[in-house]
């Protein structure tokens, strides 16, 4: 099987709409919180129809500090599926603590998703809105596209551009895959 080209993308932030407390993003608590961001549906639509695997890559440390439920993320993961032309959603749900290589910033997560789903990393783009999220993609040898909301915390380096929206993303991924 020939190797396909993916889009990794955050979730919270880049997919639904983040919560944002004095300057940082925090996760949806439920799925009856999640907000999809405008133009999400129709950019990813159209790096589907380009032929990308649009894969969801998230952390999720809630779980492990004891204040969110796995039931809950999956509750928000399935909305997410239902509304969306996503191919696969890979949640880490470590804290820093636990040392895990699923963690985003280190790459493991894009790792296996790419072992499982037959993925050319080096073909691939990462869509993230913090340093953790650009990190992670370059590790893993694919683009990165940062997503811009000015957020109080640490600013990623190295992005390969950085933009205001996934329906930005999208068109700045179509002309660039074709390059």
């Amino acid at each position: 099987m020939t190797a396909r080209p993916a889009v990794f993308l955050d979730r919270d932030g880049v997919i639904n709409a983040a919560i944002l407390r004095e300057g940082k993003p925090y996760p949806p608590v439920c799925a009856d919180d999640l907000v999809i961001l405008p133009g999400v549906e129709r950019g990813l639509a159209e790096l589907r129809r380009a032929g990308y695997v649009l894969v969801v890559v998230t952390n999720q440390p809630d779980v492990a500090r004891g204040a969110q439920t796995r039931e809950a993320i999956d509750a928000i993961h399935a909305r997410l599926r239902a509304a969306l032309p996503l191919d696969a959603v890979y949640a880490c749900f470590h804290d820093d603590a636990d040392r895990c290589a699923c963690r985003k910033p280190a790459p493991g997560l894009l790792l296996d998703v790419a072992r499982d789903l037959g993925l050319d990393l080096a073909a691939s783009f990462l869509v993230g809105d913090r340093w953790r999220d650009i990190e992670a993609g370059a590790a893993a040898g694919c683009r990165t596209v940062f997503l811009d909301h000015d957020y109080a915390e640490r600013r990623p380096q190295g992005f390969d551009v950085k933009l205001a929206s996934l329906a930005d993303a999208a068109t700045w991924i179509l002309q660039e895959g074709h390059r």
